[in-house]
């Protein structure tokens, strides 16, 4: 017989699993946590007003109850794999929300509400089939964290250079053939993911983006770098692993922050000098270019203890 969450015992404001599940009367849960129990749907539980963590990752949901919608104290919701396909207009009335994890679903659009979620700091979007991004997601003024990996994104909004509070932003997995000018307003953004795209090149609004620490532009179309990235003074990761360059930008010796360069699998037959007394690099890979030797400034590299594979 099902046992109710009784006053002897209400001081447990978190619970999880089956446990949970078995509970006719959710008052005075705060925390609730039903990850992979494969479940195909939710219980009604009306009296569940004081919730502000609510996780249902890794089940088989197709819908989620209208109940959840009006938990307006939520903080965290995880929805991530499941099998949700769309989701209501009462998504924009979870104003309280830190946390909204939507990934691997399959929403191919996602309503245009979230313009009042300004408490808003991450959001997860990967692994669905969106093809576009609302419009309303330009007003996340506290947003830092933005993944909207493994899409179908062909191009980005001009206004994401308006997420000014952006410190990760993950692109990666989409057929995205450019990204736009507006990035480089991104001046608090640390890193900066875009691998396994379709990028012929890059805006030379990226030197502006002074934060940058990484950047990973792995398995691209790149042909040559835009010599503002010299001014990336933070930066300590450059991957530029499968792409198409055939020569680099001198201004990357400018990078006195730099730590690890991958130039593997490109065209590379010379690099420039400067890169020979980059202060901070430890490992420099150029395997898999057509460089057959280095310039003997390049030994100083080797010689202080910096990783360099040709």
């Amino acid at each position: 017989m099902s046992a109710a969450l009784t006053p002897a015992h209400q001081h447990l404001s978190a619970l999880r699993g089956e446990a949970l599940l078995n509970l006719p009367d959710w008052s005075g849960v705060r925390r609730v946590n039903l990850d992979g129990l494969g479940l195909r749907a939710l219980p009604e539980r009306e009296a569940a007003p004081d919730l502000t963590v609510f996780s249902v990752y890794d089940n088989a949901l197709t819908s989620v109850p209208n109940w959840v919608w009006t938990r307006r104290g939520l903080r965290t919701l995880n929805l991530s794999a499941n099998r949700l396909t769309a989701l209501p207009a009462a998504l924009g009335d979870l104003r309280e929300l830190r946390m909204l994890d939507l990934g691997h679903n399959e929403l191919a659009a996602l309503p245009d509400v979230f313009g009042g979620l300004d408490r808003l700091a991450f959001l997860y979007l990967s692994h669905n089939r969106l093809t576009a991004l609302p419009e309303s997601l330009r007003h996340l003024g506290a947003l830092t964290y933005l993944n909207v990996t493994d899409n179908a994104l062909t191009r980005l909004p001009g206004w994401m250079g308006e997420l000014r509070a952006l410190t990760e932003l993950r692109l990666y997995g989409n057929p995205l053939e450019a990204l736009p000018d507006s990035l480089g307003a991104l001046d608090a953004l640390r890193e900066l993911h875009v691998m396994n795209a379709r990028l012929t090149g890059l805006p030379a609004s990226l030197g502006r983006c002074g934060a940058l620490e990484v950047l990973d532009l792995q398995g691209n179309a790149l042909t040559d770098l835009p010599d503002s990235l010299g001014q990336l003074a933070r930066l300590t990761t450059l991957n530029l692993r499968f792409n198409a360059l055939t020569h680099l930008p001198g201004t990357l010796g400018d990078l006195r922050t730099l730590q690890t360069l991958d130039l593997r699998a490109n065209e590379l037959t010379s690099l420039p000098d400067g890169l020979a007394h980059l202060p901070g690099l430890r490992k420099l890979d150029l395997r898999w270019n057509r460089i057959e030797r280095l310039p003997a400034a390049f030994d100083t590299l080797a010689a202080r203890g910096c990783q360099v594979y040709l």
